[in-house]
């Protein structure tokens, strides 16, 4: 397998694409690039094997291109990105330039070193909101409603311009909600697991109302192998969990359950602002490449709380020993 570089593994579907890609693909010469962010850690790569870890910023054109020629990079799977809408709404810069100039260094490099083949790792956030039965295909129109999906959005759109107009091999993915071990927790399955481990409120906007597609982070590591291997060039693949379609309120609840937690720890705050309703995501295309989830909600809560659990030190690491919250409510328009 010639060089494949690996954008954003320390991250949280990063880090898990990975561990996957040394189980599945040992034979993949793997260059491993992130900038250690606050989301991100080296050591989230601890056991794994990889020829090359690169600290550094994809925006960062020279040290791109030096990476890209000096390992003789012939593909790009990009995870690179901030990804927390909250932290979009205070401070949006730095989502555009990680989110938005960032694939654009990316693709312009791969257009000049003619690449093999380059995939834009993305979220179905970019449709914005859908009605009750309705689901996202991928022809529904991109409307995204915060910093966030908005910088996701027109780096899905550089990529796939770049594909149309130069011939390069681009594929792009768009998964529902991710969850399962390693990730943040500033997010909610996770903020949930560990503010309940340590009998602490746990936050919901609003009423709880929004609907999310959630998939098992191994289901979406395994798809985004298959589009790499077999997605059509210039096509977008959606990837979601079809049947794990639940309300904040309920994956919240079902979380506490698994504890054994009362549902006291919740606490009601002001709506935030962007908030979609309902995401949804058809699947149907990317099944005709033949992949499909196999994780079930159940299995994979269950599997998820266990390894948040068992590894208390390293959520620790952010919350601190008093399980201060992540999350830095603005007066005005969240907490009461």
């Amino acid at each position: 397998m010639s060089p494949v570089m690996i954008t954003g593994a320390c991250g949280f579907i990063g880090c898990n694409f990975v561990r996957y890609v040394n189980r599945v693909h040992p034979e993949w010469d793997i260059v491993l690039v992130d900038k250690l962010t606050y989301a991100g850690r080296k050591d989230n790569l601890d056991g794994c094997i990889y020829h090359r870890f690169v600290q550094g910023d994809i925006a960062n054109y020279e040290l791109m291109e030096h990476i890209i020629t000096h390992y003789g990079i012939r593909s790009i799977i990009n995870f690179a990105a901030e990804s927390h809408v909250d932290r979009s709404i205070k401070d949006s810069r730095i989502f555009t330039r990680s989110n938005v100039v960032g694939v654009h260094t990316l693709v312009d490099l791969a257009v000049k070193y003619k690449l093999e083949r380059f995939l834009q790792v993305g979220t179905d956030e970019v449709y914005g909101t859908i009605e009750e039965p309705n689901l996202f295909t991928e022809e529904t129109p991109l409307f995204p409603k915060n910093p966030y999906s908005m910088g996701k959005a027109a780096g899905d759109l550089i990529a796939r311009a770049y594909g149309h107009t130069y011939g390069l091999s681009t594929v792009i993915t768009r998964s529902s909600n991710n969850y399962g071990a390693f990730q943040f927790p500033e997010k909610l399955i996770p903020m949930t697991i560990t503010q309940a481990l340590q009998n602490k409120p746990i936050y919901v906007y609003g009423k709880g109302e929004s609907i999310r597609d959630w998939i098992y982070v191994e289901d979406n590591c395994k798809a985004i192998d298959t589009v790499f291997h077999r997605g059509r060039s210039g096509e977008i693949y959606n990837i979601g969990g079809v049947y794990n379609i639940h309300s904040i309120l309920e994956v919240i609840r079902r979380v506490l359950a698994l504890l054994g937690k009362p549902d006291s720890l919740i606490e009601y705050v002001k709506p935030r602002p962007g908030e979609d309703h309902r995401y949804a995501t058809s699947i149907g295309k990317i099944m005709t490449l033949g992949w499909k989830p196999e994780w079930d909600f159940e299995r994979g809560l269950t599997e998820t709380i266990g390894w948040y659990t068992d590894n208390e030190d390293w959520w620790r690491k952010w919350k601190g020993g008093s399980g201060i919250d992540l999350v830095e409510w603005e007066p005005g328009y969240q907490k009461d």
